[in-house]
C-alpha cells in the first residue's frame, strides 16, 4: 500500500484547520500536506503534528496575491524579489515543521510575455531557489496543473515538467505528479506512472478522481488499480515517496464527511498483506 498523506486544505473541511490533524490521525493517516498553512502559528502546527504522531510531508510556497489572480510567481518576469521572499517564508515554515518538500507554484502566463522569456525566468528562479533550499535538505517540487481548473497556467504536462527538471539541473528540484491534473490534460495514467517513477525525478504523487476532483470512489478513474500500479513500480525501482489525497469530499463540509468517504483507504489496507 502506498504511504498516503491527507491534504488538510481539502479534507476534514467541516473542522477548523488545526483540528484536522487529530481527525486525520484518527483515520489512520501518518502524513499530512497542506496548500498555504501560513495563517496559523508554526509552533501550533508543529505541536499538533507531534501530539498526533504525524509528519508534514509537503506544503506550498506562497503564490502571490491569490485574490488578485496570482497562481504562483516562479515564471513571472519582474517579480523575482517577491519570489525570493515567498521562498524564504516557505523555508522558515518547512524548517519549523521538519517538512522535507516545498511545492513552488509556477504561475500564470502574463499577457504580452513570450513563453521563452517565462521559461528562462522559471529556470533561473528554480535554480536559485534550489541552492537556497539545499542546506535545509528541502526538495522543491514543480507541478503540472490542468488548464480547465487554472486557465493560463504555465506548466500543464508531465513531459514538460520533466524537461524543466532536467534543464534546471539541481538535485533537489523534482516533479510533483498529480494524477487528477494529468488525467484532465493527458490521461494514460498507468503508463505514465510506469514511465516516470523509475526516473528518480518524481518526489511526490497526489490524486483525486476526475472529472470533479472528487473522492476516489466517485468518477471515471479506477484509483485502486492505479494505487496497485504505484506499488508495483515502487517495488521495482525503489520509489518511496508519499501519495497525497488532495480531493474534495463529495459529502461536503458535514460532520464525518471525509471519514465516511474513506472506503478507498480501508480497502487499500485490507488488500495489504
Amino acid at each position: 500500500m502506498p504511504r498516503f498523506a491527507a491534504n488538510l486544505s481539502f479534507l476534514y473541511n467541516e473542522l477548523p484547520f488545526l483540528d484536522r490533524f487529530e481527525a486525520a490521525a484518527r483515520d489512520g493517516f501518518t502524513g499530512v500536506e497542506a496548500l498555504f498553512p501560513y495563517d496559523e502559528p508554526p509552533a501550533e502546527i508543529a505541536a499538533r503534528l507531534k501530539a498526533h504522531g504525524l509528519r508534514q510531508v509537503l506544503l506550498n510556497a506562497p503564490a502571490g496575491d491569490w485574490a488578485a489572480g496570482d497562481r504562483g510567481l516562479a515564471c513571472v518576469p519582474g517579480r523575482e524579489a517577491e519570489f525570493d521572499a515567498a521562498l524564504r517564508r516557505a523555508l522558515d515554515l518547512a524548517r519549523a515543521l521538519e517538512c522535507p518538500r516545498v511545492h513552488v507554484v509556477a504561475g500564470n502566463v502574463p499577457a504580452g510575455q513570450t513563453r521563452e522569456r517565462l521559461r528562462a525566468t522559471y529556470v533561473a528562479n528554480l535554480r536559485r531557489a534550489a541552492r537556497v533550499a539545499a542546506p535545509d535538505g528541502v526538495t522543491l517540487t514543480i507541478e503540472a496543473i490542468n488548464t480547465r481548473d487554472m486557465p493560463g497556467f504555465f506548466l500543464n504536462r508531465q513531459d514538460h515538467a520533466h524537461e524543466l527538471v532536467q534543464e534546471i539541473g539541481e538535485p533537489n528540484v523534482r516533479v510533483q505528479f498529480d494524477l487528477y491534473h494529468c488525467q484532465v490534460v493527458e490521461g494514460d495514467l498507468a503508463a505514465k506512472i510506469r514511465q516516470y517513477l523509475p526516473t528518480g525525478r518524481v518526489a511526490h504523487i497526489q490524486f483525486a478522481n476526475a472529472p470533479a476532483r472528487s473522492d476516489p470512489e466517485v468518477g471515471e478513474l479506477n484509483l485502486p488499480y492505479l494505487f496497485g500500479v504505484i506499488d508495483e513500480v515502487s517495488a521495482q525501482c525503489g520509489w518511496d515517496g508519499w501519495v497525497g489525497a488532495e480531493y474534495r469530499p463529495v459529502r461536503g463540509a458535514v460532520p464525518g464527511g471525509t471519514t465516511q468517504g474513506l472506503g478507498w483507504l480501508r480497502e487499500a489496507r485490507r488488500r495489504t498483506p
